[in-house]
C-alpha cells in the first residue's frame, strides 16, 4: 500500500489542493481548501483510494457490511470502494447519507442497500473539525445501522480526529500534515 498510499497522496497535492481564501464547511476561513472530488473522480484516483481504504480495512480487521457517507464528498470514495471490493473483497455494500430527507418517495436519509442493524463504516473526504461526519454518523444510527468506524480520505487536522477517535475508531489515510510535507 506504500506506493499506493504515495501515488494518492501526490494526487491530492497537485489535483485537489487549492490555495486561496475559503470559507469551508465548518464555518472556518482557510488558506488552503481540497477539493477531492479532483481526484477521487478520476479513474486513476478512485483506484487508489479504494485500494488505500480496503488496506486500512483489512489491516484494522473492521468487520461491517456497507459503507457510506454524507453525499456528496463521500460518493465516489464508497462508490469506488463497493465497487472494488467486489474483486478484492471483503465485499462491501455502498450507502449514501442525504444532506437533505427525500422529499418524495420513501422520504428517507439513507439511500442504498442497507438494512437497521448492518455494521458500516461511515466515511467523510475530508475532516476538519468533525461537524459534518457526526451528522452522517447521527443520520446511519437513526436509520439503526451500527457505526464501526469512521473513515476519512484527508484529515485536515483540525480538531475532527479527536472528536471523531473520542466517539469511534477513526483511520484517516492520509493528513493534511503529510501533504504538505511536515
Amino acid at each position: 500500500m506504500a506506493d499506493d498510499r504515495e501515488r494518492l497522496k501526490e494526487l491530492l497535492k497537485t489535483r485537489s489542493l487549492k490555495i486561496g481564501d475559503f470559507l469551508l464547511a465548518s464555518g472556518r476561513r482557510s488558506k488552503y481548501y481540497f477539493d477531492s472530488k479532483l481526484t477521487t473522480l478520476t479513474a486513476e484516483g478512485a483506484f487508489l483510494t479504494a485500494k488505500c481504504f480496503l488496506e486500512v480495512i483489512r489491516r484494522e480487521g473492521i468487520r461491517v457490511e456497507a459503507i457510506g457517507g454524507m453525499t456528496l464528498g463521500a460518493d465516489p470514495i464508497v462508490s469506488a470502494v463497493a465497487a472494488f471490493s467486489h474483486v478484492d473483497g471483503p465485499a462491501l455494500d455502498a450507502f449514501i447519507v442525504r444532506k437533505e430527507a427525500k422529499g418524495h418517495g420513501t422520504m428517507q436519509w439513507i439511500e442504498g442497500p442497507v438494512k437497521p442493524g448492518q455494521r458500516v463504516i461511515v466515511v467523510d473526504d475530508v475532516v476538519t473539525t468533525g461537524g459534518s461526519t457526526i451528522k452522517a454518523i447521527e443520520r446511519a444510527q437513526a436509520f439503526g445501522l451500527e457505526v464501526a468506524a469512521v473513515m476519512a480520505l484527508l484529515d485536515r487536522e483540525e480538531g475532527g480526529t479527536e472528536t471523531l477517535a473520542s466517539r469511534f475508531p477513526f483511520y484517516p489515510v492520509t493528513r493534511r500534515s503529510e501533504i504538505f510535507g511536515e
